[in-house]
């Protein structure tokens, strides 16, 4: 029986306990084996991509979808964007190849509802309308209205590619977890500037070339933010995750509370509105968003959604050859680490780097070098990690078509000239 105070949630832990858990949950060292991709799509009409679909039509057309077998996990985000999760796969092409397969089966249940997946990290026309109402989203929206409007354009017009690695070797080197962490924090943002995909929202230019960056840094004073990344990783995080702000506290019965600047070490050591559990921890690393999350493995989450059916894929596989394979980490790693000293002592992604790279993507000359050394790195390491010939000519392409001459995909949206006034 759970202690009746706990509201069915579970054991009440103490401070040490959730700092013990912490330390051992996030970062599960060991050879770099597995890696895994959400991607999230917004969804649009197909022959009036700026029109808002009536919510009505898209739960009919999710109806479909849900009816389909697919490998990786399905969900839905509060505006109505599609999420695909894929399952732990073994190697890069494992990965790609099951979740290409289910996109295939998800664009073809949408198209009998004259619908599309749209890739763009912010939608560019939309305003934030949110349709699913659950405790869970009922309190993330109260508690990131404190901070603005911000957190309502995140949850309802936002869309990415999160690609998810091993958290590394315990020991020290290009595959160690520490070296790993750093390395997250760094070639994240040059990552951020040469997939960003999102230049517009409600039919403007913003005069960034990842809104959705700039929109995810400022949902929340600290809930965005990534602890010090030349830290001891365990330590750091423990920290992090214990002076973060409590989103919300779970009932089993009735809408959820959003106190307003309860951290989770002063709940832990108040017990008050209810004593916190194990479970209740699990549930708060779910509510933080750094760009590097780290859930025993690490999840990259600074990508923009990609244009195209498969512009998602180029990503994921620089990302996890720039991360897996020993040769292009060390050779990426040396690029990107006189980066360091332009990110200063601020936090990503609220550091000069990571500013610079949302707004200014590779029109940014220290972060265009790195990518440029990254890609070339990436391109040479494909092969090794069993990419196909078609993968590999496809990130060549991206590579010739934006990094070579410093451009990335939202430099290619274009909106009527009448509204090409920055406005964020």
């Amino acid at each position: 029986m759970h202690p009746p105070d706990s509201d069915g949630f579970g054991p009440r832990i103490s401070e040490d306990e959730a700092e013990d858990l912490l330390r051992c949950i996030c970062f599960k060292t060991g050879p770099p084996r597995v890696v895994g991709v959400e991607v999230e799509w917004l969804i649009h009409d197909r022959r009036r991509p700026a029109a808002p679909v009536d919510a009505e039509r898209l739960r009919a057309a999710y109806d479909d979808v849900r009816a389909l077998s697919l490998t990786s996990a399905l969900t839905f985000e509060p505006g109505g964007q599609l999420e695909l999760s894929s399952a732990p796969a073994s190697s890069l092409m494992e990965c790609v190849d099951s979740t290409a397969a289910d996109l295939r089966a998800v664009r073809a249940a949408l198209a009998a509802s004259d619908l599309v997946p749209a890739g763009y990290g912010i939608d560019p026309w939309q305003s934030p309308r949110r349709m699913l109402h659950d405790p869970r989203y009922d309190a993330m929206e109260r508690h990131l209205d404190r901070a603005g409007p911000a957190g309502r354009t995140m949850m309802c017009t936002s869309a990415s590619v999160q690609v998810s690695l091993d958290a590394g070797e315990e020991e020290p080197g290009p595959l160690g977890h520490a070296r790993r962490w750093q390395l997250s924090h760094l070639l994240g943002a040059v990552l951020l500037a040469a997939f960003a995909n999102s230049p517009a929202r409600r039919g403007r230019f913003t005069g960034w070339r990842s809104t959705r960056q700039a929109v995810w840094a400022a949902i929340d004073p600290v809930r965005a933010l990534a602890p010090a990344p030349w830290a001891e990783p365990r330590a750091a995080w423990a920290a992090h995750a214990l002076d973060a702000p409590v989103m919300c506290v779970r009932h089993a019965r009735g809408p959820w509370d959003s106190p307003a600047g309860m951290t989770f070490r002063q709940w832990l050591r108040s017990g008050v509105p209810r004593p916190p559990t194990r479970e209740d921890l699990d549930y708060h690393l779910t509510t933080l968003f750094p760009p590097v999350r780290p859930r025993g493995h690490l999840e990259l989450r600074m990508l923009d959604a990609q244009p195209g059916d498969d512009g998602w894929m180029i990503p994921v596989a620089v990302t996890t050859a720039l991360f897996d394979d020993p040769e292009a980490a060390e050779r990426v790693y040396r690029a990107v680490k006189p980066l360091a000293e332009y990110a200063g002592s601020l936090p990503a992604p609220v550091n000069p780097l990571w500013v610079s790279a949302a707004r200014r993507g590779l029109a940014d000359p220290a972060v265009h070098a790195a990518a440029v050394t990254a890609f070339d790195a990436a391109l040479g390491a494909l092969e090794r990690i069993g990419a196909t010939p078609d993968l590999v000519a496809a990130v060549a392409a991206f590579n010739e078509r934006y990094v070579l001459p410093g451009r990335c995909p939202g430099d290619d949206l274009t909106l009527p000239p009448a509204v090409k006034e920055p406005v964020l």
